[in-house]
This record gives C-alpha cells, structure tokens and sequence, in this order.
C-alpha cells in the first residue's frame, strides 16, 4: 500500500516552528508531506493565493489570518476547518554584529526608522499593516525610505547583504535568519500582533490526514517549538 501524501503551502512567519514539528508529524502518521512556500498576501505570483489560484497542489495552507481570511472569502478553503495555531509580535532585524537600536520605545523605534538609509518590509501582511497603518499614524510616511520585497525572508537578506540597514517584520522570521541579529521587539503601544492559522484547501481529496496535521500543529505538543521560533501559542497570548 502506498505512504499517503500531503501537500502544504506555508508562509514564512511560521515556517521555524513547522520545520522542527513536520518530522514527528510524519512519523507518527505516516503521511508523508510535501512543502511549498509563499507569500500570505500581497501581490505577485508566488502569494499563496495566486498559487492555488493556478492550480498549484495544495491540501493544507499555513499563513496569516488576514492571507486565510481572503481565501475563505474567495471560496478556496474547505468550511470549518480553519484553527489558529500562533500568534507573533513585530521586531527588528539588524545585520550581525552591528550596533542594535533601541526600538522598545515609540521615540526609538522612530528614530532608528529615520535614521536608516533604507528599511526592508515585507509586501505581505506585517507590511501592508506597517505602510499603510502605522507609518501613517506616526507622520513618518515621506521620511521613511521603505523598499517592501515580497517575503520576510527576502526583507532579512538585504539586511544580510547591507542592502538595508534593518528590517522590520514577525520576530519568528528574524530569530533564524542568517547574518542578521534580533534588535528586539517594537514598542507595545505600535505592535502588531500577527496570528498564524492552517486550513484545508477546498477539494482537497486528503481531508482526513490535512485535518490530523492541523490538529497536531495546534495541540499542546507543538507549544514549545512554538515558543522557541519566537512565536507563542495562542492560548497563552496576551
């Protein structure tokens, strides 16, 4: 008899706890899992969604809540099987071994935005929230020279590179990230918390194993990888 099989698409903010969890997952099931990447939002031809829109293979997506929120709107989601399975702040990323900003205050978060030549974004949720919310909000909007690019991983890699000074994006994309440092959390009062969720995809013919994986992700097994990608599992969350 044939391993049963599996096909995720995930977006980047979870993908540090998933890595670490997937290989339990596979032995003790015995499904065998195949796993794609892309964007939660955005524009573009690899978002998660311009990718099922396509037809690329998919079972089970892992992405934001806003990116998930769409796709049930767009009917792409089998109903009532959406759970959330994380939430995570925004923090940012400096190259390694480069002096840290203090970005814990509303002041010094500003004023290491300002002061940066450039500052790398992801076109995605976290993002869009920073142009189009926060930025604003603050009156920095002109001042501040973004470039968006459209993953967190590709925001991570200019800092890497010294194509940006930092990047500002979910803390569980920078903890793992090469050639970057974590400078810390953004101040509470401007934070934005980012909630991770799993759905099967509508017409999905492996309903039952897609469900067990989303089960495992968001059981209590799965906490302290969670909690290690720098993310927090949201029954503990504030």
């Amino acid at each position: 008899m044939s391993r049963r099989k599996l096909d995720v698409l995930i977006s980047g903010g979870f993908a540090g706890a998933y890595e670490q969890l997937l290989p339990e997952f596979q032995r003790m099931s015995g499904i065998k899992v195949t796993t794609g990447s892309g964007a939660s939002q955005g524009s573009g031809p690899q978002t998660i969604a311009a990718q099922l829109g396509r037809g690329v293979a998919a079972d089970v997506v892992i992405l934001s809540r806003e990116g998930l929120s769409e796709l049930i709107a767009a009917k792409m989601i089998a109903a009532g099987t959406d759970a959330d399975l994380a939430r995570v702040r925004l923090g940012v990323a400096v190259r390694a071994g480069t002096r840290k900003p203090d970005v814990s205050t509303v002041e010094g978060f500003q004023q290491a935005l300002l002061q940066a030549k450039t500052v790398a974004i992801p076109g995605s949720t976290s993002g869009i929230w920073l142009t189009r919310d926060l930025f604003p909000r603050l009156g920095i909007t002109e001042r501040v020279n973004t470039r968006s690019t459209p993953r967190g991983t590709d925001a991570t890699g200019m800092v890497a590179r010294g194509e940006a000074d930092l990047a500002v994006l979910p803390v569980s994309e920078i903890l793992h990230a090469a050639g970057v440092d974590f400078a810390g959390r953004i101040a509470p009062e401007i934070q934005f918390v980012q909630v991770f969720s799993a759905a099967v995809v509508a017409g999905s013919k492996e309903i039952e194993g897609s469900k067990r994986l989303i089960e495992f992700l968001s059981s209590p097994r799965a906490s302290e990888a969670i909690s290690k990608s720098g993310m927090e599992p949201p029954a503990t969350s504030r």
